[in-house]
């Protein structure tokens, strides 16, 4: 009878409440929903100048302007482009970063090699390679591809790195002490040490991606992006499409770091300080 007393006290213990599992998504979407009400009633409260007024775009004339897209036909093939040239640079960024961020925390003299260039490109505006990136890979996917690259590159590599670096020297020496060949300490070790500094990093890239994707679209990509489409209507002052376009870029990075932290939860067990909430 005890035991099953003390049972039922574990169990009311760990069970959680309805707020405290969902409170983050609960504060966040209010936390939008809040700023849109706010957005849409500014007109009503403030008196605006007539140009202010002139360009000012309502929350309602946002989304009409992405219902028109849709119905029009425009939306699915300039979020395909856009969405394809993002996902292409980013997952080549992810190959790229993540086995050389390893090599540069794990080898010395690979860390010696790369570091001042990554350092000196890292320190470089991502500005200032696109005529080039224009003139290599010409107007289209593949300039738009190259910039979303470089700019989701070095956030995850350097997050790597550092992870790889403050991966537990002790623990890896109990395991080499074992007979663990480097790709063992790597796969058993390193890289389970590094997860957190890794999901940080991948969501710093995403940011990144994003920002490429819309920079190399307003100044190189093709007219099928969504990009391309804010640049048209900003240059007829279509202020509403170009908001349009600016939500749907916020939703794909919403989406994409929502993964990111369900994978983050996932993992979560590799953090060495789990037991730590705040």
């Amino acid at each position: 009878m005890s035991n099953r007393h003390a049972s039922n006290e574990t169990t009311a213990v760990t069970r959680k409440t309805f707020w405290e599992t969902n409170e983050p998504l609960i504060l966040g979407v209010g936390f939008i929903v809040l700023v849109i009400v706010l957005w849409q009633i500014v007109p009503s409260f403030f008196t605006m100048s007539k140009g202010m007024k002139l360009f000012f775009a309502t929350p309602t004339m946002v989304f009409t302007a992405i219902g028109d897209l849709i119905a029009s036909g425009k939306l699915w093939p300039a979020l395909r482009f856009s969405s394809s040239a993002f996902a292409a640079g980013l997952a080549l960024a992810i190959v790229a970063a993540l086995p050389l961020g390893v090599l540069m925390g794990r080898s010395r003299l690979m860390n010696e090699l790369f570091d001042p260039f990554v350092t000196a490109i890292n320190a470089t505006p991502r500005l200032v390679f696109l005529p080039l990136i224009i003139i290599w890979f010409g107007i289209g996917m593949t300039s738009v591809i190259v910039v979303v690259f470089i700019g989701a590159l070095f956030p995850l590599l350097i997050n790597t790195y550092e992870g790889v670096k403050n991966a537990d020297r002790l623990l890896i020496n109990v395991v080499r002490s074992y007979g663990a060949s480097e790709w063992d300490i790597n796969r058993l070790v390193v890289i389970p040490n590094s997860l957190p500094y890794i999901i940080s990093g991948l969501r710093l890239a995403i940011g990144r991606a994003v920002l490429g994707v819309v920079v190399a679209e307003f100044f190189g990509g093709s007219a099928k992006g969504i990009g391309v489409i804010m640049v048209q209507a900003s240059s007829s002052f279509q202020v509403d499409l170009v908001f349009a376009g600016l939500i749907i870029f916020m939703a794909l990075s919403l989406v994409l770091t929502g993964i990111v932290r369900a994978i983050e939860t996932r993992f979560n067990r590799w953090r060495p300080e789990k037991a730590k909430t705040f």
